[in-house]
This record gives structure tokens, C-alpha cells and sequence, in this order.
């Protein structure tokens, strides 16, 4: 009898792509399970093989539609109940998008299917897991800046600590440490189909290497430790930009501020809801005599016009080091600007502020005494290469963000894990403040040292000591993983016509 409808065995496989796709968002933050994520690659991997180019594309399509919709499903928070788009229409613009992002594992699908397979199961072992492994490198690195990029559930995040994978992320960035998630899954695949020692080998001599390497030290403590105030202000979204409440946020501010004694005191990201040049007289210098009183400064996220009329939002420090200034650079489209034809858009949406310009790429560091610190504002921490482009001269991260756009969601406990890798990538310490969570301080090797309860007011007290050296990934960035990546391919490419 034929096969027909959904009885076909293709719709079989990609119901079983589709709930892969979903566990697999389990290995990311909050539930933070890696073995699920490496159970989910082993399961594609194993519907990918032997599959021609179409087949292992609709697979990976629907593979990244599951685990995108498991994943940032948060991002309906921010368009219904804090942007006030109707329902409808927030869930179709959700839908879509995840269908955008689910074009890159279509497209490692087709890579698999073109490059790596022979047209049934019993296809090169060797050339599949390099093969597969090098696809999705290439695509996951595509989708961080085709667009402008939203490289948000790389597979390299879910393995920050505990994952033994960890150890690679200072040598190979986030990107690398995917691959190696999707090597690892194939060892476990063909431990499970062939049953050959070699491959017991890989798949317990991969994560004891990272293990290893999670002992060696790639930077170096510099200076004295010095002491730190991570301020949550927890003002609602819904609420920030009212009006006639702009007087009690602006007290609130000034007030934690001014709790207690620190060299470098954070307040997070557009923590102030109006222009630097609305501001109550003399607010700012209240700030200003504040941190100088106990000789130190205050870093604030506010918006600030340029003599141009161009807005940013943008982290400005008063203090003993005198006024020092960031404008974010990487700006998150749809939120705070607008593509060329889609101003029809922000007719759904209640977004204040949604017309800014970015700053320049090559910003100088803010220096507070022996520190050099690299801040970056809310979206920008997810682009592991534009972090590393100024680390190397830091000695600590910086980021400021308010993600009360999100509310109760995964977005929070993700953007903590997105800081842990951030801070393995560079060896350096990072200072996470933000609105209402997670506000926390990560460690050189990627640990969550302190952290503040979500949803409440109050401030972080921590001691923290920079570091100085240079990591391989701070050093050379993506490029080396991108070059072995392409040669994967081709090996892959010519290793199967010879075998053909």
C-alpha cells in the first residue's frame, strides 16, 4: 500500500524533527539541561542520515522551527503585553520569524544531504560527523549577522558551565563550541549505530579535552580587587514611560544609587525614561557628588541628542574619572529603529524611543583608575566577535540592560548564560546590572559568583578584581573556525567522490 498524507514516512520524520527541536531548547537557560540538547542533535542527526539534499532540509527546517519556538517565545511578551499588538497578530509575526530563523538548520540540512551522504545509511561515519559539524558552524555563523544577526540559541550557549564543552569556548568562540556539540552528538550516534570502540573514544575524549582545558588560565589577574554596586531599579515596563510617574523613578534611581559605598556604582540600562537633556536641574550632579564623595563614579544607561538631533541610548559615567560616554551600537531592529519600509510596523507597537541611531564601532573604553572596562548595552552582549573586538584592551565586561520587556520568561535566565559565555570567550570578569533581572556578576571563567533575586529592588555589593592576556578567540575571532569549517566541507565534498 502506498503511503499517502501524513502516514508518509517523511511527515513521520519531521513530527520527530519537530519534538527534537523542542527538547533541544531544554539544553538552554532556565532548565539548563545540556544532555538534552545533546540527546535532541543525536536524534537529527540520525533523521538526517542517508537523506537526499531536499529531505535533510525539510528536516532541519522543521527541526529549527521547533526549537526557536520553544526558545524565544518570549519575544510575544514584549509585542503583546508590553508593545500592545493584538494577539493575532503578535503570534503570526512570532510564528514567521522563528520560520526565518528556521532557515539556517534547513539550510546545514541541505549541506548534510549534498555533502555527506550517499543516498542511503550507510554513508562515510567519518565524513558525516565532520560534514554535519562544519554545516552548522557555517549556518549558526551566518545567522549572527546576515540581517543585521540574532545568533540567540547558538548551540555553543548551552554549554557554558557545568558542560565539559566549556574548556573550548576561550580557544573557538561560541560558534566553535557548536560544532563540537554537533561532533560530539555523532560520536554518540554512531557509538549507538556501529558499535566500534573508536568511537567510544570520541565521545568521552572530546568532552575529558574540554575538561582539561577549562583548567588552563589564557588571561591574568591585574590589579587590587576593588568593590562594586550592580543596582536593580525593577520599574514595570508597562509603566516607565508614564508621565506622571517620571518624578518617583527619577527619586528611585537617585535614592539606590546613593545606598551604600562602592568604587564603580552601575545603574542599569536606560534606567532614566526621558533625554539626558530633560533631566531636573542639577540631578545629574547629585549623582556626580555622590560617587565623587567616596572616590569613585556611577555608570547610568539614559538616552542622549546628539548636536546632529540623532539619539542613543547610551552608558555615561560621572565620578572621579570625570563624564565618560558609550552609545550603543548594535541596535535591535524593530525595537529601536526601523528598516527602510517598515515604519508600518510601529502602528502595532507602543515603543518609546524606537527611532535611534547607532553609535560608532570603535567607542574608546571607559577607565576607572587601573580598570578599563568594555561596556555594551542589553542586545549587543550576544555578538561574541563585537565583544572581543574590544576586549582585548579590558580588563572587565560591562553590560546594561533592561529586559522587563520580556517579563517572567526565559529571556532573563538566557541572557545570563549568554553573559557566562561571553566572559569565556574573553577571560575577563563581566558586570551584568539590569532593570529587573538577571543582575548578577560573572567570573573570568565563565561562573555566576552573585546574582540578585528578579523582580525586586536593590543592589549587588561585590568585590572584583580585572584581568589582562589575551584568549585565542580575542586574538583571532571567528576566523579560524570559519576557514576549518569551509575545509570541512570540502574534504567532506571530495572524500565522497572518491568514495563514490
Amino acid at each position: 500500500m502506498p503511503h499517502n498524507g501524513l502516514r508518509h514516512p517523511l511527515f513521520r520524520s519531521a513530527w520527530s524533527a519537530l519534538l527534537l527541536g523542542v527538547i533541544s531548547a531544554g539544553g538552554f537557560a532556565p532548565l539548563g539541561a545540556f544532555p538534552l540538547l545533546l540527546l535532541a542533535v543525536t536524534g537529527l542527526l540520525a533523521l538526517w542520515r542517508g537523506q537526499n539534499p531536499k529531505r535533510a532540509a525539510w528536516l532541519g527546517f522543521v527541526f529549527g522551527l521547533g526549537q526557536f519556538l520553544a526558545g524565544v517565545s518570549w519575544l510575544y511578551v514584549a509585542l503583546h503585553d508590553v508593545g500592545g499588538m493584538p494577539m493575532p497578530l503578535s503570534a503570526l509575526a512570532i510564528f514567521l520569524f522563528c520560520c526565518v530563523l528556521a532557515v539556517f538548520p534547513m539550510l546545514a540540512g541541505w549541506l548534510v544531504g549534498r555533502f555527506a551522504n550517499a543516498g542511503d545509511a550507510t554513508c562515510d561515519a567519518l565524513r558525516y560527523a565532520l560534514v554535519a559539524a562544519s554545516a552548522w558552524l557555517l549556518t549558526e555563523w551566518l545567522r549572527s549577522w546576515v540581517l543585521t544577526g540574532f545568533p540567540w540559541l547558538s548551540l555553543g550557549y548551552a554549554h557554558v558551565l557545568p558542560s565539559p564543552l566549556a574548556g573550548f569556548a576561550p580557544i573557538s568562540g561560541v560558534h566553535g563550541v557548536s560544532a563540537l556539540s554537533v561532533l560530539w552528538s555523532a560520536t554518540f550516534l554512531f557509538v549507538m549505530q556501529e558499535r566500534k570502540w573508536p568511537w567510544a573514544l570520541g565521545f568521552v575524549g572530546l568532552p575529558v579535552l574540554g575538561y582539561v582545558l577549562s583548567w588552563v588560565s589564557w588571561t591574568a589577574p591585574i590589579g587590587e580587587p576593588f568593590s562594586v554596586r550592580l543596582v536593580q531599579t525593577n520599574i514595570p515596563q508597562t509603566l516607565k514611560w508614564q508621565p506622571e510617574l517620571l518624578p518617583r523613578w527619577l527619586e528611585k534611581n537617585l535614592r539606590l544609587a546613593n545606598q551604600g559605598e562602592a568604587v564603580l556604582t552601575v545603574l542599569p540600562e536606560t534606567t532614566l525614561p526621558l533625554l539626558e537633556d530633560d533631566l531636573p536641574e542639577n540631578y545629574m550632579a547629585s549623582m556626580r557628588e555622590y560617587a565623587r564623595g567616596h572616590e569613585g563614579d556611577v555608570v547610568l544607561g539614559m538616552f542622549v541628542r546628539e548636536d546632529t538631533g540623532a539619539i542613543h541610548n547610551a552608558a555615561l559615567s560621572q565620578g572621579t574619572n570625570g563624564e565618560q560616554r558609550y552609545a550603543k551600537a548594535h541596535l535591535v531592529p524593530f525595537g529601536e529603529y526601523v528598516p527602510p519600509a517598515f515604519d508600518w510596523v510601529f502602528k502595532w507597537l507602543n515603543m518609546p524611543m524606537s527611532d535611534q541611531m547607532p553609535g560608532a564601532a570603535n567607542q574608546p573604553l571607559m577607565k576607572f583608575g587601573q580598570q578599563r572596562v568594555a561596556v555594551n548595552i542589553c542586545y549587543e552582549s550576544v555578538f561574541g566577535n563585537e565583544i572581543a573586538a574590544r576586549a582585548g584592551d579590558a580588563t572587565l565586561l560591562l553590560n546594561m540592560s533592561n529586559l522587563a520587556w520580556y517579563g517572567h520568561s526565559s529571556a532573563q535566565p538566557q541572557h545570563l548564560q549568554i553573559a557566562q559565555m561571553r566572559a569565556l570567550e574573553t577571560g575577563r570578569p563581566l558586570l551584568q546590572a539590569t532593570n529587573t533581572g538577571a543582575t548578577a556578576v560573572v567570573d573570568a571563567q565563565g561562573r555566576v559568583t552573585a546574582e540578585l533575586p528578579s523582580f525586586a529592588d536593590g543592589a549587588l555589593l561585590a568585590q572584583v578584581r580585572g584581568t589582562q592576556g589575551l584568549t585565542p578567540y580575542v586574538r583571532w575571532g571567528n576566523t579560524p573556525v570559519v576557514v576549518l569549517a569551509i575545509v570541512g566541507l570540502w574534504w567532506g565534498c571530495r572524500r565522497r567522490a572518491r568514495v563514490g
